[in-house]
């Protein structure tokens, strides 16, 4: 579900950007608003169990993307046509830090409503949706002067949602095992989306470059701040998607048992524990955008992104067994340099281009912003499993033998070929015998109590 929604944001995008361009960026906007809303509905009212259940979930997922992808390549058009070039980083930071709060309360309160009924997380979003759309179609108002006898350039079009498609998706099936490998780059299929994908978006470009009205011009990348702005964009979304996919690995799987929460609990948790990531880019993100309007976006897009990587850094030296304290500061100040980054990055790519481009450029920097996110899955969990590969065998088996577990069997989990696939099988049969012998011995209690022995926590790790 997730990943279908995030590939059709990243692929349709540009285009919707083109027919906000076309049609007019507000249509587009309020249609996607009512796009997204009947999707919620429609997700709901799920009336399918099992297989065909889920097909219905991701289907639907995948209609509500589009109109996902409709309010995010019309948004950062529609704030550059409303307000006057000294104004828009400051217009920018508070839209963008609207959209992060927003993400993170649906994210608590998404995870607390799904204890009851993993209905209500889309029956409380359907209201919202409604009450957005209306409030949309009352008050926005189109400004922008919209493109007199253009026209659809449909070989563009699709060449770029193939081209995009094939590749983000084979990098999504790339981190699967395939043939007793630990992950899937060597299966055909996945090649070939790679290379293929590559190729027609190398055709997509030199289509572009043939017709009369393409669907994005190319010449924009000329253009030395769209291009590194966008660039600088693409880095940060896959150096944010990786931290946060290894954080939340960091803090269900190793730092929140040791802790004495249950399994089934640590999702929630995790995401309360990442509090201060948000808070920071809530702090950062207004001020950095109006100081831009005042003293260039230069110098606070750069001391951000240098600000979170200095964060990582921290990040890489603290141990597995952290401290919040520290660990909170370290995140907190992650969150500030995204901020710092976010809105004046976007007020230069918006400010550097055409006012009768400005809703494909959006759409071109929501689309290097998507790609990045599906990369940072790709890349991230490509070297995590690496890592497994060489020392998860070992661990196992010291870590079962400690345990009490017949020398034998853990030898024999361990000699298996090293692939994800046997990892999984070993480590799904370890955390159900764990997890059965800790209610064998505290029935009834809703936390797990670990060993706490340092062995045992090693073990554990």
């Amino acid at each position: 579900m997730l990943m279908g929604y995030m590939l059709v944001s990243a692929v349709l995008v540009v285009t919707l950007g083109q027919l906000g361009d076309m049609f007019g960026r507000v249509r587009m906007y309020n249609a996607g608003f009512a796009v997204f809303t009947v999707g919620t509905l429609v997700l709901a009212l799920d009336p399918l169990h099992g297989g065909a259940g889920a097909l219905w979930l991701i289907g639907w997922r995948v209609f509500q993307g589009i109109g996902g992808a409709m309010l995010m390549a019309n948004s950062a058009a529609i704030l550059t046509d409303a307000f006057p070039a000294h104004r828009r980083g400051m217009a920018m930071g508070v839209n963008q830090v609207a959209g992060i709060a927003g993400t993170f309360i649906g994210l608590v309160a998404g995870g607390l409503l799904s204890e009851i009924n993993w209905r209500l997380v889309f029956f409380a979003s359907a209201p919202i949706g409604v009450a957005g759309t209306i409030w949309a179609y009352r008050s926005l108002v189109e400004t922008a002067t919209r493109a007199v006898g253009a026209r659809i350039d449909w070989l563009g079009n699709v060449t770029f949602a193939v081209g995009l498609t094939a590749l983000l998706a084979a990098i999504t099936y790339g981190i699967q095992p395939y043939g007793g490998h630990d992950m899937g780059w060597t299966n055909p299929w996945v090649l070939a989306g790679v290379i293929g994908g590559v190729a027609v978006l190398a055709l997509f470009c030199w289509i572009e470059t043939r017709v009369e009205q393409p669907m994005f011009h190319l010449s924009l990348f000329r253009i030395r701040a769209f291009a590194a702005s966008n660039l600088a964009g693409l880095l940060a979304a896959i150096s944010r998607g990786g931290m946060q996919f290894m954080l939340i690995i960091w803090l269900q799987g190793i730092w929140l048992p040791l802790h004495g929460y249950d399994y089934e609990d640590t999702p929630l948790w995790a995401g309360i524990y990442l509090l201060p990531l948000t808070a920071g880019f809530l702090v950062a993100g207004p001020i950095s955008g109006h100081l831009s309007d005042r003293h260039g976006a230069r110098a606070f897009a750069s001391g951000g992104l240098v600000l979170s990587a200095l964060a990582f850094a921290g990040l890489l030296v603290i141990p597995t067994d952290f401290g919040y304290t520290t660990f909170a500061l370290l995140i907190f100040l992650n969150g500030i340099g995204s901020g710092l980054f976010a809105a004046p990055n976007t007020t230069a790519i918006m400010n550097s281009v055409p006012a009768d481009q400005r809703g494909v450029a959006s759409g071109m920097r929501a689309t290097f912003m998507n790609a990045g996110m599906v990369l940072s899955i790709g890349v991230f969990f490509s070297l995590m499993i690496a890592g497994l590969a060489d020392t998860l065998p070992r661990t196992l088996t010291q870590g079962l033998t400690e345990h009490g577990v017949p020398a034998g069997r853990p030898r024999g989990w361990a000699s298996c070929r090293r692939s994800a696939r046997c990892s999984r099988r070993s480590s799904a049969t370890t955390r159900s015998r764990t997890c059965s012998n800790s209610s064998t011995r505290s029935a009834g209690s809703r936390r797990t109590t670990w060993p706490r022995s340092p062995a045992a926590r090693t073990s554990r790790t």
